[in-house]
């Protein structure tokens, strides 16, 4: 035995190696927690993973089946949800502030009051069922969009965007949390990545739509901006009908799937460390895991430096363009190419993030990129010049998005991972509030401080997702090193002794906490929520389950 081997209660500690090599059982008895038993595994084949195929089953017909069912509808929606929370700066240039009789500061507000909303979709979604929660958000969306068109004043405006922030809210961060519970850590980044894309499509489709729709100013009674609102709302609120029926749910419950297909994704997931992908029960420490784990701290602070520049960059890119001089259908049409640009870059940044790994490397690249752009559209005073860098721009914001997204989300646990990514998720949304401030009337058509306050998010998106990097790269560091060890007790153990044995521990920890002044007093905290490396445990099974990501044997994915 090694010395760590006979640090407690006759037990043993084990290293990730041995976890990894330590059959996961169910609590009732001896059935595997991948969904097969061993009689059922003999003979069958396996995926690349190692996961037994059930007969009939193929691995990447599978996945292609999935995706197909998943992304084109979830991406769909979430253009759609672009659309009606971006619609506002394609109607500025048609008239909305002046028939409204809006000041500046005023419209300014209407654009801000959106962002300060946060929802706990993702909390709800794994216990109502996505299916529900989506298409009950997608509908309300479109009827808060169409209100906006029916405004008559600067209240009115208020309230309808008020409303349709708080409908917002809990779509991406829930779409985002659903997707995670589908496809392995190394799938998912891709995945988000083309259901990102639509919000660079609907900066080129909104474009076109609004310069189109603009066309019927008058009809009815009502002025062009106002048919941008009432139109897209209406097809949205369709869409949310439909996603009743179009949406799935997650594996263990999906329409979609075949008995051995559903046994097969769960399978899959647990081989990938996702060991709470066939359901955990609901408990509030799971929450207070996510809060208070400093990796969602830093987390947060790197969404942030991605998200608020895609806010500054989509409500203003067709203000910008028109301050250069062009009208406003035109200043909407030259907007389209950036954003179909922006659009393709995700995608292969996605592409390769998924191929070779190291999102924050990506992230550090493109926010450099987008750097430039932003230094350049600063200094520059030359109308051509800037219309060109603004291009650069958008490729140091659009592909971050998915990408820190996919780098954050990977910690173990459904309900940690749906609270972080919510949080994170609002924490960037929130900022929101600033950069649709920035962009000042007395600044135009140069906008230095607008450009300027966005480089700034930039800069500290490259810190903060370099600090991420190195938190997880270090942690997977201490865990191969066996700094995280936990001591297994010996399952030869009657239940007596293992219960005698987990409470002398307990009382061990918390003599030390005790004496060790206000850091025993935090650190009692992290104990009682299993987030200290070490601890012993009943079984393997119990370490992971009570420790999720911070599991000796879990490997964060780079």
């Amino acid at each position: 035995m090694t010395d760590r081997d006979s640090n407690a209660h006759d037990g043993r500690s084990i290293t990730p190696a041995t976890a990894t090599d330590t059959p996961m059982l169910a609590d009732h008895g001896g059935t595997p927690k991948d969904g097969y038993d061993d009689e059922s595994q003999a003979g069958l084949r396996t995926d690349l993973s190692g996961v037994p195929l059930p007969p009939g089953v193929d691995e990447k017909k599978l996945m292609r089946k999935v995706d197909l069912k998943l992304i084109p509808w979830l991406s769909f929606l979430y253009l759609l949800s672009f659309l009606d929370r971006s619609a506002i700066g394609n109607a500025q240039l048609y008239g909305l502030g002046a028939d409204l009789k809006l000041t500046p500061q005023q419209l300014n507000l209407c654009i801000t009051v959106f962002f300060f909303t946060y929802s706990p979709t993702n909390l709800l979604l794994k216990r109502l069922q996505p299916s529900l929660v989506l298409s009950v958000i997608t509908f309300f969306v479109g009827i808060c969009m169409m209100a906006q068109g029916f405004a008559q004043s600067f209240g009115g405006l208020m309230a309808a965007r008020v409303c349709l922030g708080i409908a917002e809210a809990g779509l991406f961060p829930g779409v985002n949390f659903m997707l995670s519970g589908w496809y392995k850590r190394s799938e998912f980044g891709l995945r988000a990545a083309i259901f990102f894309s639509a919000a660079t499509a609907s900066g080129a489709f909104g474009g076109l739509l609004s310069a189109a729709i603009q066309n019927m100013d008058g009809v009815g009674g009502y002025e062009g901006w106002r048919w941008i609102f009432i139109l897209i709302g209406i097809v949205t609120s369709i869409c949310g009908i439909l996603s009743f029926w179009l949406v799935q749910d997650f594996p263990d419950k999906a329409r979609c799937l075949t008995e051995p297909e559903r046994k097969y994704l769960i399978a899959r997931l647990a081989a990938d460390q996702q060991f709470s992908s066939e359901g955990e029960p609901f408990r509030w420490r799971h929450v207070a895991r996510a809060f208070l784990d400093p990796k969602t701290t830093v987390g947060m602070l790197a969404y942030a430096g991605a998200d608020a520049p895609l806010y500054a960059f989509s409500l203003f890119t067709p203000k910008i363009i028109q301050q250069l001089g062009y009208t406003s259908t035109r200043a909407n049409l030259l907007s389209v190419p950036i954003y179909v640009l922006a659009c393709i870059v995700t995608c292969v940044v996605g592409f390769v993030a998924n191929k070779k790994g190291n999102r924050p490397l990506l992230n550090l690249i493109c926010q450099a990129v987008g750097m430039a752009g932003y230094i350049v559209l600063i200094a520059s005073r030359n109308p051509a010049v800037s219309y060109a860098f603004i291009y650069l721009a958008a490729l140091g914001v659009y592909p971050c998005i998915a990408n820190t997204i996919a780098m954050t989300s990977g910690v173990e646990g459904m309900y940690k991972r749906s609270a972080v990514m919510g949080v994170v998720i609002s924490f960037g949304n929130l900022n929101g509030a600033v950069s649709s401030n920035i962009y000042r009337n007395q600044d135009r058509p140069w906008y230095p401080l607008g450009h300027g306050i966005v480089l700034l998010y930039l800069g500290m998106g490259m810190i903060t997702t370099a600090l991420y990097w190195w938190m997880i790269a270090s942690a997977n560091r201490r865990k191969a090193r066996g700094e995280y060890d936990e001591t297994i007790l010996d399952p030869s153990l009657s239940q007596a002794e293992v219960e005698a044995a987990l409470e002398k521990a307990r009382q061990e920890g918390e003599r030390r906490d005790a004496a060790d002044g206000i850091r025993g007093r935090i650190r009692a905290v992290y104990r009682r929520l299993d987030m200290l490396p070490g601890g012993t445990y009943a079984s393997v099974e119990h370490a992971k389950r009570a420790k999720g990501d911070d599991w000796s044997g879990y490997q964060y994915h780079i």
